[in-house]
């Protein structure tokens, strides 16, 4: 290692003092510096830069794990040569380890051998004289060399088995004359809080030895900030004014000092009731787009989650799992459970999406008609079964009821948080409601069942005595119970749904000491960042939206603001999607949005739920633009255009084509059951009126707008085409507003487009023109309505380049184009390696109709910087027109993004 970046370092802490008048500290010798370093693990598809990991300097070695479990289908991982590695901000000096090894009861396979190399500023060498290298389970094996000075250690395995698994912790002691690191201080983040509500302030320090001070203090803000507890890590601050503030966090270690701030921005709850959910009943679309992507879901998708499902040879389970439960519970012989403890979820996904499937107007069709024939025979078919696995009390889990009683002693236990047991039982509630509007109410079957079934848990949880507290690792059961309680108050009236609504407020008020991959790492009301898995945290997230509009609580409404803005403006593609997949299908940092993203197709219909969930308790257009944005392109081409594959993950730099199934169908039925219910995401109602949130060719009725029924007849070739006419037909002569949303296509602070697009270019009612008030985001139309009166207004619609947030590296350079809600992407089919190599020309972009794409879509053409031509196609539509290649060759041949 060079002298001069010791001296320089040496220099620089001395400057440091001269400012902040350093008296002698106490040296940190012997302590532990890996607590100060960022650790990274090989990957052998990441063999550069490896992938950050958390939990080897985090002190914590269990081996109280028992044996290594492989999951079916998977295979013993091969032996190979990996490494882990140490970084740190400045450089350090050491010349002793320590390191735990676990081999899970012998199960895993220790490493042959392990070396220690540093950085010296160019490469890694080894270090020298190395004595120890042991590999000794359950305790710590402490390996010395001559001191090092720098900024990395590398420990490198040879024919390792799981590098991760079997390496517990590892341990670098700071040398005598290594200078003292400064403390590593975070807060929990910047925060939304309701005027009058209370924020939750956490600091985490890093040190090698404790601090000695902390304190938290108003930096700025148009009002007084009240502290509790300001001078310790954990504290609550209350805010007077509605503006924007920063509050700093200081610690101090002798004399030296490190602040770290966070914006608190101050709002007012909403003034208004939350508006009311429309149901998704008998409807017909008149859109060559979505009666394309319906028909291809009805004839072709469904059928098939059908036909998986009653598959026994398959090992995902399905059908098969019912039918063994019932057999269980008649105390006849019944085979094993089949599949993920979770395996019922396809199956109660697939029955809510034949019940939306079988409200759509079939207009003749005969290939739909005969679908539709085989889904009704289905229902008639899976129902009897799905009701005879569910226990007497209510209870419904296969897994549990064809369980090993050793493994799984009784329901709610905590040891089996991760059984999923809320999680398919709000599917199941869900698919009940759906199945209520398809028969009017003249088949309670499910519905019965499903208030059984939420009858049985709130009977068992709660804060009364002799009730459990309880919560679900993997979260679906809140948004269910919600959704259900608001439903039965509807269908039943007399608050009968409210215990449905206070249980999910209750299991997401028991939600703490877990972690942050369950986004149980902090009570709800305190969470300001969305991390970990993320289709349990947007769950959550729309469940606790839902929370905020009953109870205007408002910890509840700062929390989900928060949490909004974070993922919206800190986390969010550009696609609509959610998740970068750095965690485990989950969120990564802040401004972390690699192209090879996760953005799971569950993710892209828990995001639909929570903005449409926004959007009733905010009355703001801003939440359907963004779940029109995700729905277009994020979720739609999940499936190719046939309908027959899926995607799971949907990264914006596809590699790889579509299955026909997966090992994990999770998303299979979430998939459909979610886009066809375009009543619900069209339409919204209050007291005021109707509002209109999405534009789609459709006949759909909309029932109680103030005291009747309005038939809403849309016309248009959106989102092609920015020209819309809605005819509205009341059942009778009523005045009322209808706000119809008027689309800003600025959705996130993330990107920005040229140019900027919003409002209208139009807007007539009955052929006068109008100028109506716009009020977020909803043009506003009051009248006496009549039956044929029609609005017609007109959308900009130009192709629009988008550019990204200068935050995040991935984008850096690069382009990405839009038309209305359409984001567009570029296949090498089309553009050869210019995708990935070339850069996109300077000249005139232009939206063309091709009546033979895909029976016609809005393509973008132009040139690329070279003057070959370039073609963008909407991004739905993407990986349908490759031939087969090489599975080695892993360059990506679709992308959103390319070079400017």
């Amino acid at each position: 290692m060079k002298q001069s970046l010791f001296l320089s370092w040496a220099l620089a802490l001395v400057t440091l003092c001269a400012f902040t008048q350093c008296s002698s500290t106490q040296s940190d010798a012997g302590g532990n510096m890996a607590v100060m370093a960022t650790a990274t693990i090989s990957r052998p598809d990441l063999t550069a830069n490896g992938q950050l990991i958390a939990s080897l300097n985090d002190g914590i070695t269990n081996i109280e794990t028992g044996p290594t479990r492989m999951r079916q289908g998977q295979t013993t991982p091969p032996l190979q040569d990996q490494w882990v590695e140490y970084e740190w901000a400045q450089p350090v000096k050491t010349s002793e380890i320590e390191v735990f090894w676990w081999n899970w009861e012998g199960t895993i396979t220790l490493p042959k051998a392990y070396r220690i190399s540093y950085w010296n500023g160019t490469e890694f060498v080894p270090v020298s004289n190395a004595e120890g290298l042991g590999l000794t389970v359950a305790e710590y094996n402490k390996t010395t060399f001559d001191e090092v000075e720098t900024t990395k250690l590398r420990l490198e395995a040879d024919a390792a088995q799981q590098l991760r698994a079997s390496l517990l912790e590892w341990k670098v002691i700071q040398s005598p004359n290594s200078p003292n690191l400064s403390p590593i201080v975070k807060t929990n983040g910047d925060r939304t809080v309701m005027r009058g509500g209370t924020t939750y302030l956490t600091a985490n320090i890093t040190s090698v030895s404790p601090v000695e001070n902390t304190s938290w203090t108003k930096v700025s803000g148009p009002g007084a900030v009240t502290f509790t507890d300001k001078d310790k890590l954990n504290a609550t601050a209350v805010f007077s004014e509605v503006g924007e503030y920063v509050l700093a966090f200081t610690a101090k270690k002798g004399k030296d000092k490190v602040t770290t701030n966070l914006q608190v921005t101050v709002s007012e709850p909403p003034a208004e009731g939350r508006l009311d959910v429309v149901y998704t009943k008998n409807y017909s679309i008149d859109s060559p787009l979505w009666d394309d992507r319906a028909k291809a879901m009805i004839v072709n998708w469904i059928p098939w989650c059908i036909d998986q499902c009653e598959n026994s040879s398959l090992s995902t389970g399905g059908l098969d799992n019912f039918i063994e439960a019932a057999k269980a519970l008649n105390g006849k012989p019944y085979a094993a459970h089949k599949g993920y403890v979770f395996a019922n979820a396809w199956v109660h996904q697939t029955i809510e999406s034949i019940c939306i499937a079988l409200m759509i107007d079939p207009k003749g069709d005969k290939e739909i008609i005969a679908a539709q024939e085989k889904m009704k025979k289905t229902l008639e078919k899976w129902i009897p079964i799905i009701l005879a696995a569910q226990e007497p009390d209510g209870y419904l889990q296969t897994a549990y009821t064809l369980r090993d009683p050793e493994r799984w002693e009784k329901r709610w236990e905590d040891r089996n948080r991760s059984a999923h047991e809320g999680y398919v039982s709000g599917y199941f509630i869900e698919s009940a409601i759906n199945h209520h509007t398809l028969t009017n109410g003249t088949d309670l079957r499910l519905y019965n069942a499903a208030k059984k079934l939420a009858d049985c848990w709130a009977d068992n949880i709660g804060p009364n005595p002799g009730q459990i507290v309880w919560w679900d690792e993997h979260q679906e059961m809140e948004q269910a119970l919600v959704r259900f309680g608001r439903f039965v108050n509807d269908m039943e009236g007399n608050g009968k749904g409210d215990r449905y609504i206070a249980l999910a407020k209750f299991l997401m008020d028991s939600r703490m000491g877990g972690n942050e991959y369950s986004q149980s790492h902090v009570p709800v009301q305190q969470q300001y960042e969305a991390v970990g898995h993320a289709v349990r945290a947007v769950y959550l997230y729309s469940a606790m939206s839902d929370i905020a509009a009953e109870t205007q609580d408002p910890d509840y409404q700062s929390a989900v603001m928060s949490l909004w803005d974070n993922m919206v403006n800190k986390k969010y593609y550009v696609t609509g999607g959610v998740g970068s997949g750095e965690t485990s299908e989950g969120f990564g940092p802040n401004y972390s949005l690699r192209h090879n993203a996760y953005c799971e197709s569950c993710s892209s219909c828990a995001l639909i739920f929570f903005q449409h969930k926004l959007n009733l308790a905010y009355h703001d257009a801003k939440y359907a633009d963004l779940y029109e944005e995700t729905m277009y392109n994020a979720l739609l081409g999940s499936l190719d255009m046939e309908a027959k594959k899926f995607y799971y993950p949907n990264p914006l730099n596809s590699v790889t084509e579509r299955t026909p199934w997966h090992g994990c169908p999770c998303c299979v039925g979430n998939i459909p059951r979610t886009l066809l219910m375009i009543p619900t995401w069209t339409y919204v109602t209050s007291e005021k009126g109707l509002y209109v949130n999405l534009f789609v060719g459709s006949t759909i009725n909309v029932e109680r707008v103030v005291g009747t029924d309005v038939e809403m007849v849309q016309k248009t070739d959106y989102p092609w085409d920015g020209k819309v006419s809605i005819t509205v037909n009341p059942k009778e002569e009523k005045e009322f507003t209808l706000f119809v949303r008027v689309p800003d296509r600025k959705t996130s602070e993330l990107y920005d487009s040229e140019p900027a697009l919003s409002g209208l270019l139009s807007l007539s009612v009955n052929g006068k023109a109008v100028t109506p008030t716009i009020n977020k985001g909803y043009a506003e139309i009051t009248k006496k309505w009549n039956k044929g009166d029609k609005v017609e207004f007109v959308l900009p619609m130009e192709v629009q380049k988008i550019t990204a947030d200068e935050k995040i590296e991935a984008t850096k350079g690069q382009v990405a184009l839009r038309y209305g809600p359409m984001i567009y992407n570029f296949e090498e089919v089309d553009n050869g390696a210019h995708i990935n190599e070339g850069h996109l020309g300077t000249g005139v972009l232009k939206a063309e109709w091709d009546p033979n794409f895909y029976n016609g879509m809005m393509l973008i053409k132009g040139t690329w910087a070279d003057g070959k031509p370039m073609v963008a196609i909407p991004n739905f539509a993407r990986m349908n027109r490759n031939e087969p290649r090489d599975p080695q060759i892993r360059t990506s041949r679709s992308n959103v993004w390319v070079k400017q």
